[in-house]
């Protein structure tokens, strides 16, 4: 495929794929006759996984690291380990952040029906585990 074909069934613009090939997180795909990029069918999904991992929050160099595990991850078993468990601690914590602004999401919805002296305001404390928010 080409790098256009790639881009649109991506969704991509076709210089992010030039950029995740200069990073190492896509191979250099064999050039055609013409010279031009023959990329695979399977980088579509490699490239959207990329691109969902950062729509979660994680980094670029994050989401390098989730598609190397994806390709057996590390030689070493205990690396392999490690990192699976440094991921799964991140989300747990994104997790646990996110159910913490659903609930102040539903306090709000609960107190629509109150005046505005009376609904919650919860919500601007809901990340904050430093400070006790207002009733």
């Amino acid at each position: 495929m080409r790098t256009h074909e790639v881009a649109d069934q991506a969704r991509v613009n076709p210089r992010t794929l030039r950029y995740y090939e200069r990073r190492g997180l896509l191979p250099a795909p064999p050039r055609s006759p013409a010279g031009y990029r023959d990329y695979p069918h399977t980088v579509i999904a490699v490239v959207r996984f990329i691109k969902r991992t950062q729509r979660l929050g994680f980094t670029l160099a994050d989401a390098e690291q989730l598609v190397q595990m994806a390709a057996g991850g590390p030689d070493n078993s205990v690396d392999a380990r490690t990192l699976a468990d440094t991921y799964l601690a991140a989300i747990d914590r994104k997790i646990a952040d996110l159910q913490c602004m659903r609930a102040a999401l539903d306090d709000v919805l609960a107190t629509c029906e109150r005046s505005r002296a009376e609904r919650s305001r919860r919500l601007i404390y809901a990340l904050d585990s430093t400070t006790n928010p207002p009733a």
